[in-house]
């Protein structure tokens, strides 16, 4: 590795774990490839232009980093086909270590991301691939769960009872700077969650305490929430998304892990932690 090697790429760091990865990395002094399509402007960072769909971005996005924090293209049900080569790339161009934001619903070799996780260990001696379970920030700002709740005061899921680790994004946030910035490389996937595996129900009710405003679980079938995503996006990602859903009313996601309290070593935040941080926009 040239010694002038010094930069962590972050690919989509205007995005909800890429915009807080970029910017804890900068607030720690480490310098920062902040990558976007539009090479938007992050604090601390030098912004790049890159496009998953354009491998000419590629290259510039690449010259001078070390280690790359990677998010895949969103609504791809094939992200390995751009993906690979970009990584492939990416080693030869000195990269030597690989963070990839998974999902705890997404085992090595399985579908979307997990073709990706499956190849990482073969390209990169120092890698991780972060398994985060469902975001919190998913029931804030344009989320579908946040729109239906202000549309309506009511989420709409495929779940069922089943419950979920809901963790914050700053916390996934915090570990993934940790694997990228370690003395060792985790060389493992990481299943991250927050403290307490919720059912939807649960979610409802603390939102209902904290906002003062009733919310409800609305309860779908499978078929409803996969035609209800696909009015959104491909209706392949819609049936993955909607069968995770299915998977979490049969116990999938009922867990908790210590990842967070490990590897930054402090707790996970609550869900009522969370709404009551957040109650301003929640309640907007």
């Amino acid at each position: 590795m040239n010694a002038s090697q010094e930069f962590t790429l972050v690919v989509g760091a205007t995005g909800t774990t890429g915009s807080r990865v970029a910017a804890r990395l900068a607030a720690g002094g480490r310098p920062v490839k902040a990558a976007s399509r539009r090479a938007i402007p992050v604090d601390g960072a030098c912004a790049v232009r890159f496009d998953w769909d354009d491998p000419a971005s590629f290259e510039y996005a690449l010259e001078g980093v070390d280690r790359v924090y990677l998010v895949p293209p969103p609504g791809s049900p094939d992200p390995a086909a751009v993906m690979l080569p970009f990584l492939q790339q990416a080693r030869t161009a000195g990269v030597h270590r690989a963070v990839l934001l998974s999902s705890s619903a997404i085992p090595a070799g399985g579908p979307a991301v997990g073709q990706v996780h499956q190849a990482l260990p073969g390209l990169f001696d120092q890698w991780a691939v972060l398994r985060p379970s469902w975001f919190m920030q998913n029931f804030t700002g344009n989320h579908t769960h946040a729109r239906t709740i202000k549309a309506g005061g009511a989420i709409q899921t495929a779940a069922g009872d089943g419950r979920v680790g809901f963790v914050d994004a700053d916390d996934i946030a915090a570990v993934a700077v940790r694997a990228l910035t370690g003395t060792q490389a985790p060389n493992t996937d990481l299943i991250i969650t927050g403290p307490q595996a919720l059912s939807y129900g649960d979610i409802a009710a603390i939102l209902t305490q904290v906002t003062g405003r009733t919310t409800t679980h609305r309860r779908l079938t499978y078929e409803q929430m996969r035609d209800r995503l696909a009015a959104d996006m491909p209706a392949e990602f819609a049936a993955m998304l909607a069968g995770m859903d299915h998977a979490i009313a049969e116990g999938a996601e009922d867990r908790t892990t210590d990842t967070v309290q490990r590897l930054t070593g402090r707790p996970p935040r609550s869900f009522r932690a969370f709404a009551e941080r957040e109650m301003h926009r929640l309640r907007s």
